[in-house]
């Protein structure tokens, strides 16, 4: 066998061991986050835009909170459709489509609102 050195097999010289201690620090980024911050170095004279104002709400419960308040007093109502027609009755219930008229005297009817021209209280017609 062959006999070593002692001094060979030693550690390794003071700069090498100093390079083996240091640690890596990188921040974890998603890809389109990188792309984005990438854009934003290439482009620096980017305006910034005001925010934008939010759109009104779709549905108001306007009309949802109108039935409520006639179905509740028993309103007497009359009802203008499209054709000319009008029919005098109390709103029993109503829905995303049609509402229930129940008439005195005579049957009750399911009136869908797209035929419904306007409508108005029967205290509120001019004589």
């Amino acid at each position: 066998m062959k006999e070593m050195d002692s001094t060979a097999v030693g550690r390794a010289p003071e700069p090498a061991e100093s390079f083996a201690n240091r640690k890596l620090i990188r921040p974890t980024l998603n890809r389109n986050e990188t792309r984005a911050d990438n854009e934003r170095h290439e482009r620096p004279e980017r305006v910034v835009s005001s925010p934008k104002k939010t759109p009104p709400p779709e549905q108001t419960h306007a009309e949802n909170f109108y039935y409520q308040k006639q179905m509740q007093a028993k309103t007497p109502m009359v009802i203008v459709l499209r054709d000319g027609d009008s029919m005098n009755g109390v709103i029993e219930w109503y829905d995303k489509s049609c509402i229930k008229v129940n008439r005195n005297g005579q049957p009750n009817v399911l009136i869908y609102k797209s035929a419904i021209k306007y409508m108005f209280k029967v205290s509120e017609e001019r004589r």
